[in-house]
């Protein structure tokens, strides 16, 4: 009787204040559209042209970000040189799950087909289960055609996949280098200095090189703030010869010491990923790593799913099967260079709990190419600079609303031994179960479908009051409002530092930058 009170009391006010965000929200994404849907003047060849003369973007790092924004500014008729690293496939244990906004992106882009030929599965939702309780978060897709869902996949066999389709276009150029330095001259990005494979110095010239050569950029330094946070690191390995109880469904379980995910990577493979506080990483060299998923981790699997035990117990003994990865935060915060640019992980990172990242950065790619279109060249460094300042702005619906959700979960779903913070994890894992509006909202958020920060503002402050009714009921008694006011205070202390870093302004009210309404250099 008092789960269905608080959410009618819940219901009440998020409706009324659901009004307040729509009308906000419809004013932004009208004036947005306005903005976006300008004629291009620059026209389009085939994919066949031919390369000739100069090169008119250097793209360093053909990961996802790189590769995808190669094949698309490609398809524009721009010539495309790409250094990458290290051309081999990745072998990775992020950067597995696509979400359906990301799909809807490489959709966009004309890389549907990236996703064929890897035996890529399709994911439909979230499992969560903690304290013998699940909750079920699906997709909202009914508006959606029938192929345009999650994926999942191993993440070398998709960027290699998308090097393929950069590679196919003639006017696009793949090789082999490590990119040392930016060239400057007058403050202006003229190209880069690079070693090829076999060690030899080289330099590329171009009036616009793009950084996007991932979390381990030495180039991040000269364009952005390149504070990196760690908050905790992810522990991965493969099991096999199993099921997950919803196989079209990532399993989330929550809990101390920490949240464990499994989610299936190929027809025969699930991933299983372990969140550890950055402070208490055991070494995997000596077996302590091994002994900490055995001794702390595998118990909490075999009470959630008894199913895995087997398979967990044995995909930690095979040798080499366990690998680390740091897992890094980094708010955007760029430093404009005339002929210069940075997308992808290079430039922003949120946590990867929520697996947003590669939506980010392909929804990156999108307005990238689309502000690039109208541009007959790009010679006029400091006006194609100061007009691309507008990127920054416009991306916000998108990287705004997947970072913050994402720092934000992992936060609160971290153990903690302060009662308000446990607090609030049940009332987050409690708003998941209400299904409706709470459950469809915050699932469209995850998946990319939903970029829209007031729509963020609206289920947080919407999960505050059902989670203040739940800690008042049955009667408000000086205790119950004293925690009722801990668990707003521990709430507004997780959210909003990461709006902070995010930029209000830029966030919530874009249309109060002047850098929204850039409009392409006519002399360019």
């Amino acid at each position: 009787m008092a789960d269905h009170y608080m959410v009618a009391v819940a219901g009440v006010v998020a409706s009324l204040l659901w009004l307040v965000f729509w009308y906000c929200n419809s004013l932004v994404r009208v004036r947005g559209r306005s903005k976006l849907k300008r004629p291009a003047s620059m026209d389009v060849p085939t994919e066949n042209c031919e390369a000739v003369g100069t090169t008119d973007v250097i793209i360093v790092g053909a990961g996802v970000a790189g590769a995808a924004l190669a094949y698309a500014l490609g398809k524009d008729g721009r010539r495309v040189r790409v250094i990458e690293r290290n051309l081999n496939a990745p072998c990775r244990i992020a950067g597995e799950g696509l979400m359906p906004g990301g799909h809807l992106k490489l959709i966009e882009l004309g890389l549907e087909d990236c996703v064929e030929e890897i035996d890529a599965q399709p994911f439909l939702g979230l499992v969560l289960y903690k304290d013998g309780e699940d909750a079920t978060l699906s997709f909202p897709l009914e508006k959606f055609k029938t192929d345009v869902a999650g994926k999942l996949f191993h993440n070398g066999r998709f960027v290699q996949r998308l090097r393929e389709k950069a590679a196919s276009l003639r006017n696009v150029s793949l090789e082999q280098g490590t990119v040392t330095s930016l060239i400057e001259e007058n403050g202006t990005i003229k190209g880069v200095q690079y070693k090829d494979k076999s060690g030899r110095p080289l330099t590329a010239s171009a009036p616009l090189t793009v950084v996007c050569d991932g979390c381990f950029s030495n180039l991040r330094r000269s364009l952005c703030n390149p504070k990196v946070d760690v908050p905790s690191h992810f522990v991965g390995f493969v099991l096999t010869n199993c099921k997950l109880p919803k196989e079209d469904y990532v399993t989330f379980i929550l809990g101390d010491p920490s949240p464990v995910l499994f989610y299936r990577i190929s027809s025969t493979e699930i991933r299983c990923l372990v969140d550890v506080p950055s402070e208490h990483l055991p070494s995997v060299s000596n077996g302590e790593m091994a002994h900490y998923l055995r001794t702390q981790v595998a118990p909490k699997v075999c009470v959630v799913l008894p199913e895995l035990h087997t398979s967990f117990l044995s995909a930690i003994e095979k040798k080499d099967n366990i690998r680390v990865m740091p897992v890094r935060i980094m708010a955007a915060a760029s430093h404009p260079t005339p002929g210069a640019f940075m997308i992808g992980d290079a430039f922003n990172m949120r946590h990867a709990i929520t697996g947003g990242g590669m939506t980010v950065a392909l929804s990156d790619v999108v307005l990238l190419r689309d502000l690039l279109r109208p541009l007959h060249g790009l010679s006029d460094a400091p006006a194609v600079s100061e007009y691309l300042n507008s990127f920054y702005t416009l991306r916000k619906p998108m990287s705004s609303t997947i970072n913050t959700l994402a720092n934000v979960l992992q936060k609160v779903f971290s153990a903690s031994s302060d009662p308000a913070m446990k607090a609030m994890q049940q009332t987050c894992f409690g708003y998941t179960r209400l299904g409706g509006v709470f459950a469809d909202g915050l699932s469209a958020m995850i998946a990319g479908l939903c970029p829209r920060p007031f729509s963020l503002l609206f289920h947080f402050l919407a999960m505050a009051m059902y989670g203040v009714g739940r800690l008042l009921l049955p009667f408000p008694s000086p205790k119950r409002m004293r925690s009722g006011a801990e668990l707003l205070w521990v709430a507004s202390s997780v959210l909003l530092p990461f709006i902070w870093s995010e930029g209000v302004r830029q966030m919530f009210f874009p249309l109060t930058v002047p850098a929204y309404y850039r409009t392409p250099p006519r002399n360019v």
